[in-house]
């Protein structure tokens, strides 16, 4: 039997945020970005979430990425996201998310983030979790400054091209793989693999995953590292993350709770 891996959307799956969108405060005060630069991100971001994305529209984004990242200096940007990362990113991070990726490591398998952020984003944030392998996007550099060009944009279809990549040069068995995300857009993704999981699900993912059964986990704990240490996270996942029985019960659980606090709420208002 082969290796085994698990492999973790980042945004909204692990950290309660948009990894990319959280490091446009201090890349606009370094002046990389102009103000417009941060609200038409933003804009693109929300529309992403809110309906997903053809492969036009990840084209497009991608184009945009390229020409706004073009001459900045890679080790800015590095030098920029490592002062950055305990304030903007350790917070944030699930505390099940991180429950759930040493459950998988003490168990053998190799953890992978696999994100549409970029690299010099998205290793550290890795490191932070112990997590030593990452699916990213990468830019071309030349004399130590972005090209303007984009050598692999990690979404969509492209996040499995690249698991698939990985799975042969390490001999994975994709279906004894995991897979995690809260994004209709990683669906191909998720059908990459033997056990799919959805994580704080947007709409459509959710009755995807319903309709086929597969695991639906809600992350509610961002906890910052130096407590995660301390303490154990408010929310166990082991037994809802790897069982996909009890993980459906668990998710639906949890919606329907979700759904009649909204409507108590909404009543007493």
């Amino acid at each position: 039997m082969g290796r085994s891996a698990a492999f973790f959307d980042l945004d909204k799956t692990v950290i309660a945020k948009s990894s990319a969108l959280a490091f446009g405060r201090p890349f606009y005060r370094d002046g990389l970005i102009t103000r417009r630069d941060v609200v038409k991100s933003a804009y693109a971001q929300f529309m992403y979430r809110l309906g997903g994305a053809d492969e036009q529209t990840m084209a497009r984004v991608r184009d945009y990425l390229a020409a706004l990242c073009k001459g900045w200096s890679v080790e800015q940007v590095r030098q920029i996201v490592a002062e950055a990362m305990d304030e903007l990113i350790n917070p944030y991070v699930y505390a099940e998310a991180a429950t759930l990726i040493g459950e998988h490591q003490a168990a053998g398998r190799d953890v992978v983030l696999v994100s549409a952020s970029g690299d010099e984003m998205v290793r550290p944030i890795g490191e932070l979790l112990g997590v030593t392998d990452v699916i990213a996007t990468r830019m071309t550099i030349v004399d130590g400054r972005y090209s303007g060009e984009v050598a692999f944009y990690a979404a969509g279809p492209s996040k499995v091209q690249g698991i698939r990549e990985m799975a042969a040069t390490r001999g994975y068995d994709l279906s004894e793989c995991f897979a995690y995300s809260d994004s209709h857009s990683d669906l191909p993704l998720l059908e990459a693999v033997g056990h799919p999981t959805a994580v704080n699900p947007d709409r459509a993912l959710r009755r995807v995953a319903m309709e086929r059964a597969w695991p639906i986990l809600e992350f509610r704990h961002p906890i910052p590292l130096g407590r995660r240490l301390r303490e154990r996270p408010a929310v166990p996942v082991a037994a809802a993350a790897l069982g996909v029985g009890v993980g459906v019960a668990i998710g639906l659980a949890l919606y329907g709770r979700h759904r009649r606090i909204r409507a108590a709420a909404a009543a007493a208002a």
